[in-house]
This record gives C-alpha cells, structure tokens and sequence, in this order.
C-alpha cells in the first residue's frame, strides 16, 4: 500500500509540473507558428526567409540556455536540499549572464543579418524580408534571453502557471499585433515580415516585466545584494558546468538542423517553404513531450536534492511511457489530416505534396524523439549532462546531417530522404540514452543532496 501511495504521489506532482508546462510550451510555438501561418497568407516567399531566419534564431537562443539549463537544474537540486540562499544565488547570476549574452546575440543578430542569410543561400527575391525579420527579432534578443531564466526559476519551484498565463497573455497579443502590423489594418501601413518581427518583439518585452514582477515580489522576494558579496563564483562555476554540455547537446543539434537548412535550400524555395511549414507542424506533435521531459526534469532535481534515486528513476520510467503514447497517437493524427493541413496554408501542389508526405515519415522521427528529449532532460537534471553531449555530437553530425545530404541530395530523394535521415538519428539517440539511464551512472553526478553544501 506504501508504495502503490509513492507512485501515486509521484505521479501527481509530476502531472501538476506538466500541466502548465504543456500548455506554456504549447503557447510558445504558437507564438512562433503564428508569425508562419499569418505570413503564409502575405507569400510562400516571406514565409521561406522566416523560416531560414527562424532555424538560425533558434541556434543562436541556445546560447541562453548555456545558463537557462542550469539554473533549472540547480534550483531544482537546491530546492530538494532546502538550500534557499544557494537558490537566490543562482537566479541573480543566471539572470545576470544571460543578459549579457543577450545583448551581445542582439548586436550580432542586427549587424550581421544580410551576410549570414546569404550564407544560408537564402534567393535574393526574398533576402530583404529575411532581414527585416532578423534586425528586429534578433536585435531584441536579449528579451528573450532575460525572460528564459525567469521562467527556468519559476518552473524549478513548481510556479509553472505563472509563466504559462504570462506566455497566453503575450499570443493573444501577439495575434493581434500581427493582424494589424502584417496586413496594415486600422490606418497602419501593410508591413509583412517586418510588421509580424514587430509584434513578437513588442510581446517579448510585456513578457519580461510580468515574469520579473512574479519571480522577484512574489515568488523569490527579498533578494539581498548581501548575496553577492563576494560574487558567488561557485555558482557560476556550476551553472556553466551544467549549463555548457547541455546546452552544447542543443546547439549541436539545431546546428546540424541550420546545415540541414543549406541543404533544403538547394532543392529550393518550394522545398525550403514546405519545410519551414511542416516543421511548425510537427512542433505540436512532440509538445508533450517536451512538457514531460521538463517536468520530470524538475521533479527528478527535486527527487536527487533529496537524496532518493530511486524515486528519480521512477518519474522516468513513467515520463517515457506517457511520452511516448501520447506523441504517437498525436503524430499519427498529424500525418493523416496533413494534405488537408497543407492545402489551408498554401495553393502551392508541389509544396502540399512535399509536405503531406514527410509527414507520414515524421510518425517514426517522433517515437525516437519524445524518447530523446525526455530523457535527455532527466539525464541533465541528474547532473549527467556530458553524456548527452558527446553522444549527440556523434550521432546527429554522423547520421542527421551526413544522410540527408546522402538521401536528400546525391540519391535524389528530396525532403523526404532529408526527413529519413533525420528519423534515424533520433531513434538511435533513443536507443543510447535509455540504455545511460538503465545503467544508473548518473547516481554518482548531483551538485546538491540534503544535508550536504555544495
């Protein structure tokens, strides 16, 4: 009876972690998807370069993570071990660094937008309203950069609500920002691309004065300068040892993904659109799965903090198999109302052929995917975080990467061998890292246990 109660309780807090989760993430890429969709009734064209332009930001919005990660996981771990001050530390330094790396990402995404589309050969037709969207969203990077964290610090001390309300406050606004900005609406000039960079920009920084104002008056009041003095080095030291590996697993991968990009532009613009398309798609086919894996993530830093392995290894267990059978069930329901999903976004037979057919292809990319990223992110809240990495690395770059130039170009299987090639990788990846967690090597990795300073 003892135990049937654990996994009960187990279950419960990991269902009121994934909740809001779920739905914040899911708020997230609408937020993102909104911008594709609107702009896809302004031209198959602007919605090509927003998509080159949103693969390129999503790599470099995984620089924050670099210490978004690790303040999830420390604060996690800290929390479990009841050491608040250490959490208040981690917060104030995490915010700290991640605004600085925010403003530089800015200027770079700014300054640099022209060149780096062109590196991307992105056609010269649709180049300025590429730039038009980077200048602007990219110059307000460090918006999001700042927001991430906060967000981080919340889930980490299970207030997941308050980020999700905050992220349905800001679509709603966006949407309409968007409506009146891309389509020049109430006396306001048509601005397309450049009109949808507006609106998220400006609904990035409403986000970013509501989360300051819940984590710092409401939820973390009284953070003291006393803190500071001396700057907690140690803490830095820790956010980077979890945050770099972790965050190199990610930027690994979107890598390989703006590579991937190059690649499908060679098959050109239909293809690059019928891409940009299908992946804003699938997003919500593995959005589960992303809010289970941070979850459990949370619960898992919670679990160690307070020395009790063996419940970690429970909430993973279970993470994998809801995971899994929700992300089929949704993958499967996406591929087969695809066609008529793609004849709403475009007029375009060559693109909604492409497109409906990596769909079906998509159903296997996603078993291996939710596995992945569930658990890579119980991998990383337990502290193992160089594994991830270094297996990433090799198997993204060797399989993803290689074989869609492989299938995709030289056997002349277009976005479809592009899209098996990337299913292979995250099956295998599946396969390697539920075999690390299996093994229990990552007992030996926490930064905090109850009743031990770190």
């Amino acid at each position: 009876m003892k135990k049937f109660s654990s996994r009960h309780l187990v279950r419960r807090q990991l269902f009121n972690l994934t909740s809001p989760i779920f739905i914040e993430i899911l708020l997230i890429m609408l937020l993102g998807s909104v911008d594709v969709f609107m702009l896809s009734r302004y031209s198959d064209g602007t919605v090509a370069a927003v998509g080159v332009v949103n693969q390129l930001l999503s790599l470099v919005f995984l620089l924050f993570n670099i210490t978004t990660l690790g303040t999830s996981v420390l604060c996690a771990q800290y929390l479990g071990a009841e050491q608040k001050d250490s959490v208040k530390q981690v917060i104030g330094v995490s915010v700290l660094v991640n605004l600085l790396i925010g403003l530089a990402v800015s200027a770079g995404m700014f300054f640099y937008a022209a060149p780096l589309l062109r590196l991307m050969g992105l056609e010269e037709s649709v180049i300025a309203d590429g730039v038009a969207y980077m200048q602007i969203v990219g110059g307000f990077a460090f918006l999001q950069a700042v927001s991430m964290t906060l967000s981080a610090a919340l889930r980490a001390h299970n207030k997941a609500y308050y980020p999700m309300a905050v992220t349905a406050l800001v679509n709603v606004l966006n949407i309409g920002g968007n409506y009146i900005l891309i389509f020049g609406k109430f006396g306001f000039p048509a601005l397309g691309a450049a009109g949808a960079a507006v609106s998220t920009s400006a609904c990035r920084l409403v986000a970013l004065v509501l989360l300051c104002y819940i984590l710092f008056k409401k939820v973390v009041p009284g953070i003291s300068v006393k803190l500071f003095r001396p700057f907690p080095k140690d803490k830095l030291k820790n956010l980077l040892i979890v945050g770099l590996p972790a965050a190199g697993e990610q930027f690994s991968y979107n890598f390989s993904q703006v590579v991937i990009t190059y690649f499908t532009v060679m098959l050109g613009t239909a293809a690059v659109a019928a891409r940009a398309y299908a992946m804003n798609i699938v997003m919500f086919s593995y959005v589960f799965a992303a809010a289970i894996g941070q979850g459990a993530a949370i619960s898992i830093g919670h679990f160690i903090g307070k020395d009790r392995d063996s419940a970690a290894y429970t909430v993973e267990r279970y993470s994998i198999r809801l995971a899994l059978g929700v992300t089929l069930v949704l993958s499967v329901l996406t591929a087969l109302v695809g066609t008529n999903i793609f004849k709403l976004l475009t007029n375009n037979p060559e693109i909604i052929r492409m497109g409906a057919l990596v769909l079906y292809i998509d159903v296997v990319l996603e078993i291996g995917r939710a596995v992945n990223i569930t658990s890579v992110d119980s991998l990383n809240a337990a502290g193992d975080v160089y594994y991830p990495m270094w297996t990433g690395i090799i198997v993204m770059w060797g399989v993803a990467a290689l074989l869609s130039y492989v299938f995709g170009i030289c056997l002349g299987w277009g976005l479809a061998g592009i899209w098996v090639a990337m299913a292979l990788d995250e099956n295998i990846r599946a396969a390697v890292f539920e075999r690390r967690w299996h093994s229990k090597k990552w007992t030996s990795k926490a930064f905090a246990r109850k009743g031990r300073i770190h």
